[in-house]
């Protein structure tokens, strides 16, 4: 049994500890063989278990899920601290530093009275910080582990706030001329043009969603629940 001081309350110092202690040579066999690699998907998962908490409305669960998203952050960051990498402050310190250089309007004196302007300046930080010089590199810099319509959503964002202002009647166009190869693909039992032709229409719906301000991975989301309750309803309907 490691040595370890029971509290009535304890604070993110104390996980800390926790985890340093699980990962000790007399701490918990599982926990010392972890590595980020080994964990990645459990730190998506408790992700998403927070966003469902937050879907539920269920503050009681909400508080549960994110203390399982803060396990994995800090997981993450003593697997780098037992390596010479960084520790929770650096952590913390950096993500404090970004916020206030990110928000000028609020630290500095620049105006933002909008949340257009403040979302304008966000991005103009961000590429600056990034050193991001061309729209391409910023949309390279979305992340590829993103749910795909999630990330094709911020590409066509991305794309628009650099020139590339496509219209509703654009993304229509693009969908009808996608649906309509794809039919003929179909008929020719042509493979390859299934995968390009629907991943053309996936993508168009994407921006569609810009132009509607919708969150296009909420619809299919909110859709595939429909579809469950309709089944469930048809289940009970075929037994009765």
């Amino acid at each position: 049994m490691v040595e370890f001081e029971f509290k009535e309350r304890y604070n993110t110092e104390d996980l800390i500890e926790i985890v340093r202690l699980l990962r000790s040579p007399g701490g918990c066999p599982w926990d010392k063989v972890q590595t980020h690699e080994s964990i990645r998907k459990d730190f998506i998962e408790e992700v998403y278990e927070a966003v469902e908490a937050i879907d539920e409305k269920d503050p009681v669960h909400l508080r549960e899920e994110l203390g399982d998203v803060l396990l994995q952050v800090v997981f993450h960051t003593v697997l780098e601290e037992e390596k010479g990498g960084f520790a929770f402050d650096d952590v913390t310190d950096e993500i404090c530093k970004k916020m206030i250089i990110r928000h000028p309007h609020v630290f500095g004196d620049v105006r933002a009275d909008t949340t257009e302007q403040v979302l304008k300046n966000w991005d103009e930080i961000k590429m600056q910080t990034h050193s991001q010089k061309t729209v391409s590199e910023a949309m390279d810099s979305v992340s590829r582990t993103l749910p795909s319509l999630m990330r094709a959503q911020k590409l066509h964002k991305k794309a628009k706030k650099g020139g590339c202002a496509a219209s509703a009647e654009d993304f229509f166009a693009d969908m009808h001329d996608a649906l309509t190869a794809l039919e003929e693909a179909f008929s020719e039992k042509n493979d390859e043009c299934y995968d390009r032709e629907l991943g053309k229409i996936l993508f168009s719906a994407a921006g569609l969603s810009n132009i509607i301000d919708t969150d296009c991975e909420k619809l299919l989301y909110d859709t595939c629940e429909e579809f469950i309750g309709s089944f469930k309803r048809n289940e009970k309907s075929d037994n009765s």
